[in-house]
């Protein structure tokens, strides 16, 4: 058996990741060099653009390439971590240990230098999953470049030869880092010996430059302070546990936190906020203690998912709507001075048929995207900041307005959002004044109740985000996604062109409908009167990442997942009525392709 040839799956669409048998200590070690070979590559184009561009001189000696290096709770991935950092260090690259941080944070810190990083972490995975995530130039990797680490991991001769044993160095952390940071922030009061204190001194200063004065409109006068809310939060026993205590006891004024503890078991279950019933315990504190409002966080602390004030989960696609809503409303003066095309929202093909209208009655164009927070941030890079924001109904979301890293960053969401329903939500005229325990009128201004915002937007049925296992397909047939797509677009254009007025026009229109491929035409046996009944006339057909069906009051996705092997459906309806409308069209459709699939969806009920 070739090298590696069991670790080829662990190298996805978005990171590397797959049950901890694989990663070996063989296995590690060679991935370590491939990381050396992609740095120092990375370094030398780099220095030879520096060099063409005569910001160098070719006497100049260019800086040693620095990686930031962290990772989660899970049992392996610290041993994972420091051998990565041993033989990046022994093959002359300066190396950065941050230790249990969350990916954010990693992400934070790489922009404080050379703006490469790798963090060992699964996310939300299970206990007994392993994983690895990276940044080159700031830069996320693309589904091709991943597969291109694998492999340049495959041990050979000529990688071997390469490789040299130069000494490296290993930077003190906590000096380099403490000495970038803005003596301005230390106000904050916390400790300057922790990785974690910069970065909370630079969220702060995101809130100060945000509610300045200058940015503050006439009626919006509050001195940013600490809001006074009661706030629970959920840490699930991840890699914010140690952090989001001191971050938000900062900007909060009464702070509850449970499930703090770093434990690489995950005993409550795992680290996903998305989970069907994971928020039980979360919702039922938030209910307990009268709180404001309750935060979830997943594994790594990129994902975040919110609870209201009655207890209730706030869905998914409201949450995308109004994190967006806080970019839009909050955004710089310059923003617009500096982008002069009207601003956009990036969200992904799993979010509901409502969000599109939703966000175009902001005033900003809703874009559809692929599933995948680091295809959403390879975005965000290519279009030369159109995207003020962008997030997907699994929780990441990124703010991509200047004000901090555009990464998605649960934590940082989280606090923008609070701050938004306390300064710019309800402004201070549309409030009664706010009175003390005695009666007296006070300063302190009354937050928006995320009741009152989440009633006011439309009513949605939805299912989860189902996972069903992938179909056996023979390698000589499509895929029953190619399958469903390509059928989907011969009903499409069938009903289309069939309103020809004259026969004479119908028989050229049928002429015009794109043939089925083999394996689907011998399978497909549709009237017209049929192909109608399932995608009627004005049916949206959506196929950039699986099959995506927008009707007028609902619509359903079905794709296959870049992280497991799986199909992923979900589906939504104005009422549940609706959401069985759509989920019915799906099962018929799929009946034609795999029936055992048509059962499993059939099988789908309603959250």
């Amino acid at each position: 058996m070739p090298f590696f040839a069991a670790q080829q799956s662990l190298f996805r669409a978005y990171d590397i990741r797959g049950d901890e048998q694989y990663f070996t200590p063989i296995f590690v070690q060679a991935l370590g060099k491939a990381f050396v070979r992609l740095y120092q590559r990375y370094h030398t184009a780099q220095s030879v653009k520096s060099r063409s561009n005569n910001e160098l001189t070719p006497h100049t000696e260019p800086k040693a390439t620095t990686v930031i290096i962290g990772y989660d709770v899970r049992y392996g991935s610290d041993s994972i971590a420091q051998t990565l950092a041993t033989i990046l260090q022994q093959q002359g690259l300066q190396v950065i240990n941050l230790g249990l941080i969350t990916t954010p944070m990693m992400a934070f810190w790489t922009e404080q230098y050379a703006g490469h990083g790798i963090m060992v972490t699964a996310s939300h995975s299970a206990k007994s999953i392993l994983g690895i995530k990276w940044l080159v130039g700031n830069v996320s990797p693309s589904a091709e470049d991943i597969q291109a680490l694998y492999q340049d991991s495959i041990p050979s001769e000529s990688t071997q030869n390469r490789d040299n044993n130069s000494n490296g160095k290993t930077i003190a952390a906590i000096q380099n880092i403490n000495a970038q940071s803005n003596p301005v922030l230390s106000v904050i009061g916390l400790p300057t010996d922790t990785v974690a204190a910069p970065y909370i001194r630079a969220i702060a200063e995101v809130f100060t430059t945000i509610y300045s004065p200058q940015n503050l409109s006439a009626t919006n006068r509050w001195a940013v302070k600490k809001l006074d809310l009661t706030i629970v939060i959920d840490c699930m026993h991840g890699a914010t546990s140690r952090i989001a205590l001191p971050l938000f006891s900062q900007f909060c004024q009464h702070v509850i936190v449970i499930n703090d503890t770093p434990d690489g078991s995950f005993p409550m279950g795992n680290p996903d906020p998305t989970e069907p019933n994971r928020l039980a315990e979360l919702q039922q504190t938030v209910i307990i203690n009268a709180a404001d409002i309750g935060l979830a966080f997943d594994g790594d602390g990129d994902r975040l998912m919110i609870v209201d004030n009655s207890g209730k989960v706030v869905m998914p696609d409201h949450l995308l709507y109004l994190l967006a809503q806080v970019a839009i409303t909050e955004r710089p003066k310059t923003w617009d001075a500096e982008t002069t095309s009207t601003p956009q929202v990036l969200f992904d093909i799993k979010c509901s048929h409502h969000l599109p209208t939703l966000l175009s009655n902001l005033g900003v164009v809703p874009i559809i995207s692929k599933t995948g927070s680091s295809l959403m941030r390879q975005q965000l890079q290519s279009c030369e900041n159109r995207i003020i924001f962008a997030g997907e109904l699994s929780g990441h979301f990124i703010f991509n307005d200047g004000y901090f890293t555009a990464y998605d960053d649960a934590m940082y969401a989280g606090l923008r959002l609070l701050h938004w329903l306390v300064y710019t939500a309800a402004p201070s005229d549309t409030l009664p004044p706010a009175v003390d325990l005695w009666g007296e009128q006070t300063d302190t201004l009354v937050p928006h109740r995320l009741t009152d915002i989440t009633r006011q937007l439309p009513t949605l049925v939805s299912t989860a985000d189902h996972y069903l296992p992938l179909p056996d397909t023979p390698p000589t047939d499509c895929s029953v996604i190619q399958q469903l797509a390509t059928f989907c677009h011969y009903l499409q254009h069938l009903v289309e062109l069939s309103i020809a007025s004259s026969p004479s026009d119908n028989r050229l229109a049928r002429s015009c409908i794109p043939s089925l491929c083999t394996c689907s035409a011998s399978r497909q046996h549709m009237t017209l009167a049929q192909a109608k009944q399932l995608l009627p006339l004005g049916t949206r057909l959506t196929c950039i990442d699986g099959v995506r069906l927008d009707f007028a009051r609902g619509f359903g996705i079905l794709r296959q997942s870049n992280t497991s092997h799986n199909l992923t459906v979900r589906f939504a309806g104005d009422s549940v009525a609706d959401l069985k409308d759509v989920q019915m069209r799906f099962v018929t459709l799929c009946r034609l392709f795999d029936n055992n699939l048509a059962e499993q969806i059939m099988a789908i009920y309603p959250e």
